[in-house]
């Protein structure tokens, strides 16, 4: 999945620090995020960011009574692979960071979990979704989201089922995330009857689609999938509603930010995705969260902002528990890292975590979301575990 995180890029970081301490101090414990902070990806990026910043500093006094010194270090890994892996090597070399929050793009994460698998830095990501991220079988890769071949069939199945597609024109970034989640939709929506009209790619950074979008015109479908980020599907929702092609658009967790609302303006009508990410609002004490996050950061919450807090929360939750059974002193990154892919039935704000062999969640699942307007979120109107 081509989504990552990243923070203030060189080395180290300035925010949810308290008291003293450059690195090396025996008492200080830090832990990383890796999201993009510019680029077209940054909304996202942000939001995992800041969720685990509100996180960290949620744990400070808990950690400061343990007797160290809880920071956070920011990474910008500008939905760039080079980048990340760069990072990567700067986290390595800070002894002091247990632990990375990260990241938004499976593009990224991909070759940066190799770093981190090298060096015992457990990793905890609440976004990536593509199946390679934790099909490797590394020991440091952690996800509390769902994974594509739980997301695409669960898109193929809302399109078909729900929708009444029968002829779907499929279009999707060639990234890790996009093609990766483009191609586990295409395949179940074959299984369960549509016929699949066309199948095109597009390059992430482009902003004229009417090449694609004739073609998919004169294909005659009657939804259009989509499998790529927010920057360039709500050009294609805008230039789609531009052809006539009122249709149902849909795409996947990618889509799922207030920036696409944004691009698309009113055109975002009919437009639907599904994401990994629940509707943090649903419950009281999430909608107390979001508030909260809102009064401190002076922004509504964005998909993976809870999501953001939970993988610190998870992370954290890991770091205490190798603490505890390292006798109260300063665990190593390998205890760290056995100590996260141990927990189960850890309650989050959004969700529940347990971890299975690879490192994926046991309690992941997908929502179904619409675009009645110009409004973000969408309206939830499915959800889906792995038993459905």
């Amino acid at each position: 999945m081509l989504l990552s995180a990243c923070g203030a890029g060189g080395g180290g970081g300035n925010t949810a620090s308290s008291g003293g301490g450059g690195g090396g101090g025996g008492n200080v414990i830090k832990i990383a995020t890796q999201s993009p902070l510019s680029g077209g990806s940054a909304t996202l990026g942000e939001a995992i960011k800041l969720g685990a910043q509100l996180a960290v500093e949620d744990k400070q006094e808990e950690f400061k009574k343990l007797g160290f010194t809880l920071q956070l270090v920011p990474y910008d890994d500008q939905a760039d692979p080079k980048k990340g892996v760069a990072n990567a090597q700067m986290i390595a070399s800070d002894q002091d960071i247990l632990g990375v929050v990260g990241h938004l793009n499976s593009g990224v994460a991909i070759p940066s979990s190799e770093v981190y698998e090298k060096y015992a830095i457990p990793m905890v990501s609440p976004a990536n979704t593509a199946t390679q991220v934790t099909d490797r079988g590394l020991k440091t890769v952690n996800r509390i989201c769902a994974r594509d071949d739980f997301q695409g069939p669960a898109g193929a199945q809302f399109a078909v089922q729900t929708l009444g597609a029968k002829k779907i024109f499929v279009i999707q970034d060639k990234t890790a995330y996009g093609q990766g989640l483009a191609d586990a939709f295409k395949d179940a929506a074959q299984k369960l009857g549509a016929q699949i009209v066309g199948y095109e790619g597009i390059t992430v950074g482009e902003k004229d689609f009417n090449g694609v979008l004739n073609n998919a015109k004169a294909a005659n479908p009657d939804l259009i999938y989509f499998g790529g980020l927010y920057a360039e599907g709500g050009l294609i929702v805008k230039q789609a509603r531009e052809k006539g092609l009122n249709i149902p658009i849909l795409g996947g967790d990618g889509l799922d930010s207030s920036t696409m609302v944004q691009i698309a303006g009113a055109d975002i009508a009919n437009t639907y995705y599904t994401s990994v990410a629940a509707d943090v609002t649903k419950t009281d004490s999430g909608k107390q969260w979001a508030d909260r996050y809102q009064q401190k950061f002076g922004k509504p919450v964005e998909s993976y902002s809870a999501y953001g807090y939970d993988s610190a929360q998870v992370l954290l939750k890991g770091i205490e528990n190798a603490i505890q059974a390292n006798g109260g002193k300063k665990p190593t990154r390998e205890q760290v890292r056995d100590a996260v892919r141990a927990i189960q039935d850890f309650q989050g704000i959004v969700t529940k975590v347990g971890f299975d062999d690879k490192g994926d969640n046991k309690f992941a699942n997908v929502y179904v979301y619409k675009f009645d307007g110009q409004k973000y979120p969408g309206t939830q109107v499915a959800a889906m575990s792995k038993q459905s």
